[in-house]
């Protein structure tokens, strides 16, 4: 009986330390998913991370619906600042292919863009396992074996395409997944009715979703995730005014930090 009792005492003992140590946050819930150990990695430079801010990685990919063990397709990585949380949380797990403009061996932004991607990847073991493919804007592109990704993802690039590259996307994007698989898209959002030639870098969000439509995917659900109210699309040198790039330099640049980075609609499509 005695020994029972000390049992008890004992089990009853833990219990109270482990509740107290979680009501004082010493004690994890629930440990942390490898989305977010890859977002608190030291692998990202405190330059991105300063940018989550803006960006809202966490909630802009579980609101695509990100899983470890999906098969995963960024169109064009660019510097990889997406990258850098895509290829360690999906590791070991899942498949991550950057669908990037080739390098031609041409002295331009297309090839040297590749090359300084290339050169990133291969600096960091975190990136082992992220396969490039190419993509050339407005044409027919192979961004990933058809019918095998889960999730297609584009972050920031519709203006850089125009109508004819949109289109074309977003069909090699819909021969790339599987039925049922995702497409989300991030893009730098035009006030309805603004005009688009005084914004400049700044799409139609009407106009995107009847694009994706066509293309032959099904609207599911907008998010404002990445809204920005204080950007009315309406400066100097269009969304580039805004940081990061903050095109005027130092003119005004406190303003502009201000406002921070552009509003941006965050649209999810599935095939």
């Amino acid at each position: 009986m005695y020994k029972n009792t000390n049992i008890i005492r004992k089990a009853l003992t833990t219990s109270i330390m482990a509740a107290t140590l979680l009501c004082a946050g010493l004690v994890n819930a629930h440990p942390p998913s490898s989305l977010e150990q890859a977002i608190a990695g030291d692998h990202r430079s405190s330059a991105n991370k300063a940018r989550d801010v803006y960006r809202h990685p966490l909630e802009t990919l579980t609101f695509f619906g990100f899983q470890p063990e999906m098969t995963v397709v960024e169109i064009t990585p660019g510097g990889g600042w997406y990258t850098e949380i895509l290829a360690p949380a999906l590791k070991g797990k899942g498949k991550l292919y950057g669908a990037h403009y080739p390098d031609t061996g041409a002295d331009n932004y297309y090839s040297n863009s590749r090359k300084k991607l290339e050169k990133k990847l291969a600096g960091n073991a975190v990136f082992s396992e992220v396969i490039l493919t190419d993509f050339v804007p407005r044409q027919a592109s192979e961004l990933a074996p058809a019918g095998s990704a889960d999730l297609v993802l584009t972050f920031r690039n519709l203006h850089n395409w125009q109508d004819a590259g949109v289109e074309q996307v977003f069909k090699d994007a819909y021969k790339a997944l599987k039925k049922g698989g995702v497409l989300g898209v991030v893009e730098h959002r035009l006030p309805e009715g603004a005009d688009a030639s005084k914004a400049k870098g700044y799409v139609s969000q009407s106009k995107t979703i009847a694009q994706a439509e066509a293309a032959g995917f099904r609207f599911v659900a907008s998010s404002e995730i990445n809204a920005n109210s204080k950007d009315k699309a309406n400066h100097p040198k269009g969304v580039w005014t805004l940081p990061p790039s903050l095109a005027l330099g130092e003119k005004d640049k406190a303003k502009y930090m201000a406002i921070g980075e552009s509003d941006r609609m965050t649209l999810k499509f599935v095939k």
